[in-house]
């Protein structure tokens, strides 16, 4: 062992600890500016946390440290500016991961998932859904693992997206409705002790898959900035929403609000798996779309991707035009009792929802505000959501959530 002493003196060594615990409070903070991208810059960092330089500094030392940022301190200046330029923050690219998972009517899916809502690596898509959902879950942690295995990453947690309502605080998946599985299925304990069995480490979460989508675009997508942000989507199947309100998902007092695909908006309109008629879940999503054009839905690729691909190469046929408006009105009507209740300050639509939107914009928004008292005094932006995989991305958000509480508490716990 080196007898060299540690040249700084006593009282340097002292200030930069004192610096440390002071700041050590503002560690989850910081790190949840860096993976949402409000804080590229240490001045900004600064600014945000309201502490000195010095302490906003020793901050983003600890979290380097941790392997979760990368402080960049030779960034070059922005041509025309003064004054030393701020060190540049990011998350780290090679740092820990979490295993995201999600299940739906036409598949599932595994992948590792890194800060800034990046994702490291995919497994290949499954097309069959088997009707236990421990079989289901098996197999997409199998393949999370063997993610795992291939890259090397260390892993903090595990987070699930399912298209059911999922009651709390027992994780329970109460209306698989697309799904052949039983309602009130176990979806967190199965998933559990499928991630523990194959020793996969840290906490383990599972959701409602648009409620999921709407966390990770308001953290990484079109809903940032959103205070009070409103995500309607059509996936492979049904209609689901979610609101997210001042940064936090608003899922009721047992995890079960924002079911709008259950809001009538047919009153004559198709039977619902719910038991009432006309549901946005049945009358605007994929099937309700290909149904309306007069076709009969194939079996070589997903509902969804069926659907969409009608609207993008086809609109112009005056069959698939007309079921296609059909869908936006329901919609709009849908959209504007929703604008109504809660007021939002930003829409966000997913799925064949977004295809829609894209393709005939001032149709939907029209009846959004032909039918919103808000719409009459210039209406709320609608915007297409923009993550490719928001689900599997927001399954992620809830295992980097206790990281993001105590990064320091969450990496060095056994």
């Amino acid at each position: 062992m080196s007898g060299k002493a540690d040249p700084r003196s006593a009282g340097e060594r002292t200030t930069s600890r004192a610096r440390l615990e002071r700041g050590r409070g503002a560690l989850g903070p910081a790190l949840e500016l860096v993976h949402t991208g409000r804080a590229p810059t240490r001045a900004v960092l600064t600014a945000e946390l309201g502490v000195t330089r010095a302490t906003a500094g020793a901050v983003a030392a600890e979290l380097e440290a941790l392997g979760l940022i990368r402080v960049d301190a030779r960034p070059t200046a922005a041509a025309g500016s003064q004054g030393r330029p701020s060190h540049r923050l990011a998350v780290a690219e090679e740092g820990p991961v979490v295993l995201a998972a999600q299940v739906h009517a036409d598949g599932f899916r595994a992948a590792l998932v890194g800060l800034g809502g990046r994702i490291v690596a995919t497994a290949p898509a499954r097309e069959t859904v088997d009707a236990d959902p421990a079989k289901v879950l098996g197999s997409v942690v199998e393949a999370g693992a063997d993610l795992l295995r291939t890259t090397g990453r260390r892993c903090v947690g595990a987070g699930l997206a399912v298209p059911s309502a999922v009651a709390e605080p027992d994780g329970l998946a109460l209306n698989p409705l697309h799904l052949a599985w039983p309602a009130g299925a176990p979806v967190r304990r199965i998933f559990t002790e499928c991630v523990r069995a194959a020793g996969i480490p840290g906490p383990v979460f599972t959701g409602n898959d648009v409620n999921l989508a709407a966390l990770a675009e308001h953290r990484h997508g079109a809903g940032r900035g959103a205070r009070d942000l409103l995500c309607v989507a059509t996936g492979h199947r049904g209609v689901g929403g979610a609101l997210v309100l001042d940064g936090r998902l608003h899922t009721g007092s047992s995890g079960l609000a924002l079911e709008v695909g259950h809001l009538t908006v047919n009153p004559e309109g198709r039977p619902c798996h719910c038991g009432s008629r006309g549901c946005l879940d049945v009358e605007a999503d994929p099937l309700a779309l290909l149904t309306a054009a007069g076709l009969d839905p194939g079996p070589e690729v997903s509902l969804l991707q069926q659907a969409n691909d009608l609207v993008r190469d086809h609109y112009d046929d005056p069959a698939v035009r007309t079921a296609a408006e059909t869908l936006i009105d329901r919609l709009g009507l849908g959209l504007a009792g929703l604008v109504n209740i809660l007021n939002p300050d930003r829409v966000i639509l997913g799925g064949l929802h977004s295809t829609l939107l894209d393709a005939d914009p001032t149709r939907l928004r029209a009846v959004v505000a032909e039918r919103s008292l808000w719409g009459q005094s210039g209406g709320v932006p609608i915007l297409s959501c923009t993550l490719t995989h928001n689900s599997l991305v927001g399954a992620a958000e809830l295992a980097w959530q206790p990281v993001l509480d105590d990064p320091l508490g969450a990496l060095t716990r056994d």
